[in-house]
């Protein structure tokens, strides 16, 4: 017998405005015992749904709303669950490790192309579930690479960026080469007009890679 699980559109999709872009996965958060999960696809989107919908607590299962006409992807036709509260790394690197979850983790993974081609090596995780958040495998690649950054779409005061930020510069500060990076939306109402100056894009993160490597 599972919990109650709450599916919810969330993020931006490029013409929302104030009321259909935002992203409150850090508002939710702030809830003991409710789980806040992010797919980044299809595969990861039925994986989390379903150990969603099978755990005993309540849990917010964000769907970003530029992945419903994202490319078609395979996803298997049996049953099958990806765990909660477990990050996943989708590429192994050495100089940095960059973070995301959701939509954005395709703009990081963007972003980490591009520094590879200036020879930096990216870690890329996809944080997947906000609440509770893998902080060990987040840790243990930050003490690997020295340099930390994150990004999401919401705000950059408050942002859950800030949470992992401070929580990796308690768990790693020894082993940290760079101030953290946090590349966020902006601490504004969210624009209908300019959300592509307002969204941490694909060169904002690279530019923030970049820099941290280069501190």
């Amino acid at each position: 017998m599972g919990g109650l699980t709450i599916r919810a559109p969330a993020n931006a999709v490029g013409h929302g405005g104030h009321y259909h872009s935002q992203s409150p996965e850090a508002y939710f958060a702030h809830t003991p015992g409710l789980k806040v999960v992010y797919p980044r696809d299809a595969y990861t989107a039925k994986g989390l749904l379903l150990a969603s919908i099978r755990d005993r607590n309540p849990t917010i299962f964000f769907e970003p709303k530029r992945l419903y006409r994202a490319s078609v992807q395979d996803v298997p036709i049996g049953d099958y669950t990806l765990p909660l509260g477990v990050a996943e790394v989708l590429r192994v690197g050495t100089d940095i490790t960059c973070v995301a979850w959701g939509a954005q983790v395709h703009t990081m993974l963007a972003a980490c192309d591009r520094a590879a081609a200036e020879g930096i090596s990216c870690e890329a995780i996809d944080l997947a579930t906000v609440a509770p958040w893998d902080m060990q495998t987040i840790r243990e690649s930050v003490l690997k690479t020295g340099r930390l950054m994150v990004t999401h779409e919401a705000p950059l005061t408050a942002g859950f960026a800030a949470e992992i930020a401070a929580t990796i510069q308690k768990e790693c500060f020894l082993a940290l080469e760079a101030p953290i990076a946090r590349v966020c939306g902006a601490d504004t109402p969210f624009p209908l007009a300019f959300e592509k100056i307002y969204l941490p894009d694909e060169l904002k993160v690279f530019d923030a890679i970049k820099r941290t490597c280069g501190f």
